[in-house]
């Protein structure tokens, strides 16, 4: 049981760049957060089971991390640049469809789910490929974790959890969506997929 914790081993580059890629993130987060203008909005209704979505987020990306970090490939080797550069893949996807999208969002971007009276219908930009990219750059996050902390097999529990938290958020959200925009936000989403172009 305890090898279930033990991580394969990983090289000092990418712990440097998904710590990196972690900071520009919660930057990211920070920025649109206070910037956004959401705080103290009028708001026409706001969804309190997306906490419960955050929540087992949050789980998912702590059960991926848990457990020891093995730094045993030389900092120079193949595996260890290759893994690297993963995870800045990973990482810089993360980043820029984060803050593509929340910039699109503009006031309308908030935590928890939630519509304010003068929101808007928001189809551009990333939104004009998937309808919830944050959450796609969210799993992007994940993945560049996993990779560079070498717990590949933690997701066997971590995307489950950060599945199922995604999911509750999403449907809140659609929900509330479709009560403010009816047929229009119908008519967009049978034409855009939920996380990745053309597939799901």
């Amino acid at each position: 049981m305890k090898a279930l914790f033990i991580g394969l081993p990983v090289g000092w580059p990418g712990l440097v760049v998904i710590a990196a890629g972690g900071l520009l993130f919660f930057f990211a987060v920070m920025r649109i957060r206070f910037t956004s203008g959401g705080a103290g909005s009028p708001e026409a209704a706001r969804s309190g089971i997306s906490l419960l979505g955050i929540a087992l987020q949050v789980l998912g990306f702590a059960s991926t991390g848990f457990g020891s970090i093995r730094i045993a490939l030389p900092a120079a080797s193949v595996a260890s640049l290759a893994e690297a550069c993963a995870v800045a893949v990973l990482m810089t996807g993360a980043v820029w469809l984060f803050a593509a999208a929340a910039r699109e969002m503009g006031r309308n971007w908030s935590l928890v789910a939630r519509t304010r009276k003068d929101h808007e219908l928001v189809t551009s930009g990333a939104f004009a490929h998937v309808r919830h990219p944050i959450y796609t750059a969210m799993g992007l996050f994940l993945l560049g974790l996993a990779v560079s902390f070498g717990h590949e097999r933690n997701l066997i529990w971590g995307l489950p959890l950060f599945g199922v938290g995604t999911w509750l958020r999403v449907r809140e959200e659609e929900r509330l969506l479709r009560a403010s925009f009816g047929s229009a936000y119908d008519d967009y989403a049978a034409r855009v997929k939920r996380f990745l172009p053309g597939l799901v």
